[in-house]
C-alpha cells in the first residue's frame, strides 16, 4: 500500500472516486491496488490476475467496504501461484473511508495497522493506528502490531491488516560488487533498485526515506558525485559511496566546488572493515554496515 499512497492522496485531496483493494488471504503483503470508476488502476495485486474483478467491483461505486472472494482458477493460478481451485479474498474500500492523515503517513513509510469492522460482508467502520495511536487500539489489534511485521488477522467480524514498510536499497553503478549487493538485499527481502549504466538515478532516490538506504559506486567522478548529491537531498537513512581513496575525494572536490560541503552522511569508502576482498565479501560488509546504521535510526 506504500507504493500507491502518493496517487491515492492526490486522488483523496481532489476529490477523486478510489477503491483500495488489498488481499487477505491466501497470501499476506504490502501490495494494493488503487481502482477509479474509469477503470484507472495504481498498483497490482497477484501479478494482475484479478485487477479486472477488482474494477468491475470498484465500478459500482458502494458507499462501504466490502470482503470480496474470488475463484481462483488454473489461468489465476499459474500467473499469481495462488493454488488452483481456492478462493482469493480481498477487501475492497473506499480511499475517502480512511482518515485523511493515513495517506500522507503512508508517503512517510510509517507502521500502520488497519482495522475493519465487518457486518456480513460490508466494512462498516474503518480504523486507522500508527504508533503514536496504536495506544488506542483494540488488544488484539495492539499484539499484531507489536510484532513489527506486516499481517493480516481474519476474525469474526473484524480484519485486521498491520503493514510495516521494507526497506529499498538503490544501487547506483554496476560491476559484480553491485550485482552481489543486489542479490543480498533481495535474500533479505528488500526492494532492490539496480542501474548499472552509469547514469543520474535522481528518480531513484528523490523518494528514499530513513529507512532506506543508496551505494554510490562507478569510475566516472561527475556521475557519481551528482549521484552522490541526490543521496544526500534524500532522507535517506544510509549513504554509502564505494571507490578508492583517490575517487573519495575527487568526489568530494566536484561536490564541494557544487558548495555541498556537509558530508558527514556519508559512509566512505562504505563497508564494515571485516578486511574484504572479493565482490561478495565486500558486499557483506556494506550490507551489515547498512543493517547496523538503519536500526540506529
Amino acid at each position: 500500500m506504500y507504493d500507491i499512497a502518493l496517487s491515492v492522496n492526490a486522488f483523496v485531496r481532489s476529490g477523486t472516486r478510489a477503491d483500495i483493494a488489498w488481499m487477505i488471504s491466501p497470501t499476506i503483503s504490502n501490495d494494493a491496488l488503487a481502482l477509479t470508476p474509469g477503470s484507472g488502476r495504481v498498483g497490482s495485486l497477484a501479478a494482475g490476475v484479478f485487477d479486472g474483478n477488482l474494477s468491475d467491483f470498484a465500478t459500482r461505486k458502494l458507499p462501504n467496504g466490502r470482503v470480496v472472494a474470488l475463484k481462483v482458477g488454473e489461468f489465476e493460478s499459474s500467473i499469481s501461484g495462488l493454488v488452483a481451485g481456492s478462493d482469493a479474498q480481498f477487501l475492497v474500500v473506499p480511499a475517502d473511508s480512511f482518515d485523511p492523515d493515513f495517506w500522507p503517513a503512508l508517503m512517510e513509510r510509517r507502521p500502520v495497522a488497519i482495522t475493519c469492522l465487518l457486518d456480513g460482508e460490508d466494512v462498516s467502520v474503518v480504523q486507522v493506528f500508527d504508533a503514536e495511536t496504536i495506544a488506542q487500539a483494540d488488544s488484539d489489534t495492539a499484539e499484531l502490531f507489536a510484532k513489527g511485521v506486516t499481517n493480516v488477522v481474519v476474525q469474526s467480524g473484524k480484519v485486521i491488516t498491520v503493514l510495516f514498510p521494507i526497506p529499498t536499497l538503490v544501487i547506483a553503478g554496476g560491476g559484480p560488487i553491485a550485482h552481489a549487493l543486489a542479490a543480498i538485499g533481495e535474500l533479505l527481502e528488500w526492494n532492490v533498485s539496480i542501474d548499472g549504466r552509469n547514469t543520474v538515478v535522481a528518480g531513484l532516490v528523490a523518494r528514499l526515506s530513513p529507512l532506506d538506504a543508496v551505494v554510490i559506486m562507478g569510475h566516472d567522478v561527475e556521475t557519481s558525485s551528482k549521484n552522490l548529491s541526490y543521496a544526500l537531498a534524500s532522507d535517506a537513512g544510509y549513504i554509502g559511496a564505494l571507490g578508492s581513496a583517490k575517487m573519495q575525494e575527487d568526489r568530494a572536490d566536484w561536490l564541494a566546488y557544487q558548495e555541498v560541503t556537509d558530508l558527514s552522511r556519508v559512509h566512505g569508502p562504505a563497508g564494515l572493515d571485516i578486511q574484504a576482498s572479493t565482490p561478495t565479501e565486500i558486499a557483506v560488509s556494506v550490507i551489515a554496515e547498512i543493517i547496523a546504521t538503519l536500526k540506529k535510526n
